[in-house]
């Protein structure tokens, strides 16, 4: 991450750093695929993995309430990757490597976005 002399409480999150870290991933994998691409399974990708760290950012910045749901929203976008990185490798865009580091990332996220979740819960649930 940058640094800026602005800074923001959700810059201090692991999660929303991974989150933001796999997006750019997702970014430099998509330049690679067909031009014909650009505006179908590129596009559906890089929106997304997006949508993770966007969620992670939306939903911190309300209730408890409010961020458990967006940070389901976030675990839908992630295994909404899982597919998306399934494509890109069935349709060679992208190395196996690649596929696998994809799916490697997206359980790390997964597992922090279920955690967190969980201690939300609990706090809602007090």
């Amino acid at each position: 991450m940058r640094k800026s002399k602005y800074h923001f409480k959700i810059e201090e999150l692991t999660i929303y750093a991974t989150a933001m870290d796999f997006g750019e991933v997702v970014n430099k994998q998509s330049k690679k695929f067909p031009k014909d691409e650009r505006f179908e399974l590129a596009s559906q990708f890089k929106r997304a993995a997006d949508s993770i760290a966007l969620n992670i950012a939306e939903g911190a910045s309300g209730s408890d309430k409010q961020f458990h749901n967006y940070l389901g929203n976030a675990w839908y976008s992630a295994h909404e990757c899982i597919a998306c990185s399934s494509k890109a490798w069935l349709r060679n865009y992208i190395t196996t490597e690649e596929d696998e580091e994809n799916r490697r990332l997206i359980t790390e996220l997964s597992k922090m976005i279920t955690t967190l979740r969980a201690i939300i819960f609990k706090r809602i649930n007090k």
